[in-house]
């Protein structure tokens, strides 16, 4: 492969990995403002609107156990894997 391709796949892997990084912040920060912040403040529905599609699949799965909502970890641990297949992915087509 010419060195060109080489980079062009280096950048597509560093970009699904940026993603991946920022969408785990963003939940993050959206479980923490949940404790802090109103739900009708613009910066929390912002980050609600966000993340919320991917959340909800996961709550009609995943029941509340006692007043705890994993779902915004087994989200983080879904983004991380799928984020570090699809790099090896990638990367092994060099």
């Amino acid at each position: 492969m010419d060195e060109v391709n080489q980079v062009t796949i280096i950048l597509i892997a560093k970009l699904i990995s940026s993603l991946s990084n920022i969408i785990v912040l963003l939940v993050i920060v959206q479980v923490v403002l949940s404790y802090f912040m109103s739900p009708s403040h613009s910066i929390r529905r912002t980050i609600d609107r966000l993340v919320e599609p991917m959340l909800a699949p996961i709550r009609r799965v995943v029941p509340l156990i006692g007043m705890f909502d994993f779902s915004p970890l087994i989200l983080i641990i879904l983004i991380q894997v799928v984020a570090s297949v699809l790099v090896n992915i990638i990367l092994s087509l060099r």
